[in-house]
């Protein structure tokens, strides 16, 4: 992993919200410190600058890797993977209770690939949502 510096991190950090900006959890109360992701790999010609870095959880981190475009589940087409300094959250995703919906083929191939909907979040989600941090 790249050394990013400080105040970079900090305003990655600060724009999200405190949040990962794939599956919207919450930092807060997580062990685990969320990783600053380039969101188009530095091995595909990625920079460290803002405009290429996104707040993720270390479990999305570590799915989304060095990956940049996956399949749509629905359609078998190949898709770019969710961009979250270009695309609008809220254009390829809802929420269903504390699952998350694809609205779109990036959507569901970022779900998919991301695993956004597997049975630990789902719980980690439940538990957020009594604390008053899920997203909904």
């Amino acid at each position: 992993m790249r050394n990013i510096p400080t105040f970079l991190r900090k305003l990655v950090i600060r724009r999200a919200g405190n949040i990962c900006e794939y599956c919207h959890l919450s930092q807060k109360g997580q062990e685990a410190t969320f990783h600053i992701d380039h969101i188009t790999p530095i091995a595909s010609g990625g920079v460290t600058i803002a405009e290429n870095l996104a707040l993720a959880c270390v479990s999305c981190s570590l799915r989304k890797s060095a990956k940049e475009t996956v399949i749509d589940i629905e359609t078998s087409q190949k898709v770019k993977l969710f961009h979250p300094r270009i695309d609008i959250w809220n254009e390829h995703f809802e929420w269903h209770g504390v699952e998350i919906k694809g609205l779109t083929a990036k959507g569901r191939a970022t779900i998919e690939t991301l695993k956004l909907n597997r049975r630990l979040i789902l719980a980690i989600r439940e538990e957020e949502t009594l604390l008053g941090r899920h997203p909904k």
